[in-house]
This record gives C-alpha cells, structure tokens and sequence, in this order.
C-alpha cells in the first residue's frame, strides 16, 4: 500500500514524532509532504522515510484564526491543494496528520479521488480552537474523511461533540519503543554529573514551554521545598509564546529559586533525561489529547504526576501506575512530591508497575497493526 503522508510542522512535535513510528512500516512505499523545512524533514531522514517539503512559505492560519484570516491564506494554500492532488495521484491513500493538513488533504483528496484518513492529535475544545477552525474541521472530516483516527478517548469524544460523525472514529494510542527507554547507568550518572543533579531530588517537566502546559505551577510547587528539592524544564517556545518563557524566568527571580529551577530547551536525550528524574510532572491547565511525556516517563520507570484532565485520565490509574492531581492545584502537586520524596520504597513500586502497563499497552508494533487494520477496512482489503 502506498501512502501520501501530509503535516504541517517543520518542527517535531507529539504529532511528528508519532507520524515517524507510523511511517517507518511503509518507508519503501511511501511520502511525507510537509508544509515547512526545519528539522523535522532531517529526522525523517535520519529514519529513512522518503520527505518533501512542498511549499516554502508557512501557512499562516493558526488555532485561533477567524474566518477573514483563513481567506487571506488562500492565495497561497490553493497552488499547493494542487500540487498535493497531483502527487497524491501516484499513491493509493492520503494520510493527513495535522489540521493544515486536513485542510489540504480533504480537497486532494477530491481531486485526486483517493480516500483520506485524518489522524487526529488534538481536543476540538475552545481552548485549543477557534470556533472558525472546529467548524472547518468537522465540516471537512463529515464530507471527505473516510477514516478518523483519534489518539484517545477524550479526542474522540470532543470530534463527536463538535458535530464529528461518530461512526468514521476509531481511538489508536501512540505507539512506543519500549526499547528505547531502557537507558544504561552510566549515562545517568554522566546526565545528573554534567547537570549537577548528585544529592537532589529531581522534577522533570517535558514540554514546550507554552502557558497551557502549565510550567509556572511546577515553579510554584517547587518553592515549598527545601534546596534538594529541583526542577529541569526540557523544552523551549514554540508558535511565538516567548512572552511566557520570560515570565517563568521572572518567576523564578521573584520566588530566588535561581539555582533550583533549571533551563535546559529542546534536547534529544529524553530517555536519559528522564531516567535521570526522581519525578517527572505533567501540569497542563487544559485536557492534553494523549500525553506522550507520561508514557514516556512510564517506559523509563520513573514516577509521573499528571493533571487529571483529558487523555491523561486514561494512562493513570492513581497510586497504581502513578498519580493525578486537579489541573492548577499546586497544593496537590506539592502533597504528590513529598510523598514520593518521603516513600521511596512505595513510589518504586508504582514505578515498575508503570513500566510494565506502559510497554503491554502502547508497543509501536501492535498500534501500528491496529492502524494498518483500519486503513485496510477502508480500502476493502
């Protein structure tokens, strides 16, 4: 089967990085056409899957973008429907990863008369979406979609309640290496050296560093504790929210926990960084679509605190697997770190038992049979 995979981003996120372990079983036979150069297309490269970038110029319509913004994207998304259509000719399916994406495809799709499939990475929810974008989306998924693959319930329960037809969504969680998140002793030890981390109880955060993704309350909760108590936050600014990263810098003066509150931007040693932590913390103020970050922190062993919101609901199970906490509440985080920094017998436990569901859950081999069986349904194979 070849595929015409679409997404929007140059840059990787959840969505990318999962678009890669879905790509890799079709490499000889397919596509990646993105809607940006960066450094996406260089690890899909890396992990020889077949990448072009057909259009130079960013589309410039975002989440929260009105009707009159969308039309004046399309001088510049009408050339590239077209080129999509015309490549997609050469392939059986089109595969749309993003929500530029979908817009995209759904009209190649019609052009080129090959059936779509819209892998859907986020919450249709006014927090994420302008009422413009979710009307758009649903609209094109209810008219040129065969196939809805959504990344957890509480995806597909918000396409459903948008006006999404429930009948073309199936759930699919991201699949996982459990390989790779087994990370040799040495490397710890040279991480938590080269950090300075010896002697420290360590809170990992791993996400870019935008307001909903909720660092400042980690920052908060890390002020209760005494100087062994730390926080790294891995990541950097995407989609021009620099203006919070200098208000997590103020706070961070403000609260003189300078030394304590670690910086670290975007790195691609996360399993190692990870298995360095003591704790790893989710604090989205908002419900996060799937969340990655927990599994990943789940396949290192390492305890996780999520916000109980959204699809972390349906990786935790609290004090089985790992803990939940109400989104925004830095006294529940506070009470979540002292409790693993004062059992640490139990937490291990919780740990291990993480691990475990983790790697029987979410092995990248069985979801991508599950996505494969889909696309075959759809295909009368």
């Amino acid at each position: 089967m070849k595929i015409l995979f679409l997404d929007q981003s140059g840059k990787p996120g959840g969505a990318e990085l999962c678009l890669i372990d879905i790509a890799k079983p079709y490499r000889q036979d397919c596509l990646v056409g993105l809607f940006a150069d960066g450094s996406f297309k260089t690890l899909l490269e890396e992990n020889q899957i077949p990448v072009k970038v057909l259009t130079r110029k960013e589309i410039e319509v975002r989440k929260k973008s009105s009707v009159v913004q969308g039309l004046r994207s399309l001088g510049q998304i009408l050339p590239l429907i077209l080129t999509v259509a015309k490549i997609a000719r050469e392939y059986d399916l089109i595969y749309a990863n993003t929500q530029k994406a979908l817009a995209i495809g759904s009209l190649a799709s019609f052009l080129s008369n090959r059936p779509l499939v819209y892998h859907l990475h986020d919450i249709l929810s006014p927090e994420h979406f302008s009422e413009t974008n979710r009307r758009i989306a649903i609209a094109l998924a209810n008219k040129f979609v065969s196939l809805v693959i959504a990344n957890s319930q509480a995806s597909k329960d918000a396409f459903i309640d948008a006006g999404g037809k429930s009948e073309i969504v199936k759930i699919v969680y991201n699949g996982f290496e459990p390989a790779k998140y087994k990370v040799e002793k040495s490397e710890v030890n040279h991480i938590r050296q080269e950090l300075e981390l010896d002697g420290k109880f360590v809170v990992g955060h791993f996400s870019r560093l935008a307001p909903w993704k909720g660092q400042h309350i980690l920052i908060e909760a890390i002020a209760n504790f005494p100087d062994n108590v730390i926080a790294i936050l891995v990541g950097d600014a995407l989609f021009g929210e620099q203006e919070y990263v200098s208000k997590l810098h103020k706070q961070v003066r403000d609260l003189g926990l300078e030394n304590r509150v670690k910086f670290l931007g975007f790195r691609d040693d996360i399993p190692q960084l990870m298995t360095a932590c003591d704790l790893v913390s989710h604090t989205s103020t908002s419900p996060e679509p799937f969340g990655r970050v927990i599994v990943e922190a789940m396949l290192c062993q390492k305890p996780v605190v999520a916000a109980k919101a959204g699809g972390a609901i349906e990786l935790i199970d609290h004090e089985v697997n790992g803990f939940l906490t109400t989104p925004e509440n830095t006294q529940e985080l506070t009470q979540i770190i002292n409790k693993c920094l004062k059992n640490p017998e139990q937490i291990a436990s919780i740990a291990k038992t993480a691990r475990q569901n983790a790697t029987e859950r979410f092995d990248v081999i069985n979801i991508n049979q599950q996505i494969t069986q889909h696309i075959k349904s759809i295909m009368g194979l």
